[in-house]
């Protein structure tokens, strides 16, 4: 199944909204608030790549508050 790794900058002050819209996500299988580089770090599974990719770019990068996001595609476990 594949797998990526979300790291997320949030608007100040809202990581731990971010965090709960995001852990109501089918997708999203993990979410942390950090401390850091970046604001809140979730793991993403889905089906297909395809699917694994429409719920980074339609779901999670459209969020609101969410201003920006480095993925990292799992390529090994």
């Amino acid at each position: 199944m594949p797998k990526a790794i979300v790291l997320i900058n949030t608007d100040v002050g809202m990581e731990e909204d971010v965090a709960r819209q995001l852990s109501q996500l089918p997708e999203v299988k993990e979410v942390h608030v950090v401390y850091g580089i970046y604001d809140v770090v979730t793991v993403v599974e889905a089906e297909t790549f395809d699917n694994l990719r429409n719920a980074v770019i339609a779901k999670i990068r459209r969020m609101p508050h969410i201003k920006s996001t480095t993925t990292l595609i799992v390529v090994e476990r």
